[in-house]
């Protein structure tokens, strides 16, 4: 295994200091674990901007490719965690870089998008709070951030740990005749 990364002076370089190392272990993931995956990282370019821009993507293809998604991307999510874990990466560059299969993260952050929307529409339209079914940190931050922007509703998280979800709520609470 390599030796941790160094101090860098700018962001980029802290983050591209971590490549190495996660590469490495994760190439031994692959191997021990019968994996058959390849891997390649690449910088995010300024015209990929989204609701949720990674500086750098670690995409995975291969004949197992289709296990990575499975189950909303249970093993791919996995193997993210562990590795950036493992790798000792710093906690505030979790969101610099992500692991992706199939084009996982842009389709499921468009899903996202879309049902806060309509989730959105339906508090409009009733004043009843909706309740989002429980998700990762990464998801809950992609509906605050699709629905930041519209003065109707306000969104809060809410549970603990793998049962935290967002719940969509009337800017304003409805008046109560007296």
């Amino acid at each position: 295994m390599e030796s941790e990364p160094v101090e860098a002076s700018s962001p980029k370089e802290q983050m591209e200091s971590y490549l190495g190392p996660i590469e490495s272990l994760l190439q031994q993931v692959v191997e021990f674990g019968g994996f058959q995956l390849t891997f390649t990282i690449r910088e995010n370019q300024a015209t990929e901007v989204d609701v949720e821009t990674p500086q750098f993507v670690l995409d995975f293809s291969g004949p197992d490719a289709d296990l990575m998604v499975e189950k909303n991307a249970a093993l791919l999510n996995a193997l993210e965690y562990v590795v950036l874990k493992a790798a000792r990466l710093d906690e505030e560059l979790f969101g610099k870089i992500t692991f992706d299969c199939k084009e996982w993260r842009r389709l499921r952050a468009r899903e996202l998008q879309l049902t806060a929307q309509v989730a959105a529409e339906r508090v409009v339209e009733t004043g009843d709070p909706f309740a989002l079914s429980p998700m990762s940190p990464r998801e809950r931050r992609i509906v605050h951030l699709a629905l930041k922007n519209q003065p109707q509703v306000r969104t809060v998280s809410e549970g603990f740990g793998p049962e935290r979800k967002v719940v969509i709520l009337p800017a304003s609470p409805p008046k109560r005749d007296p």
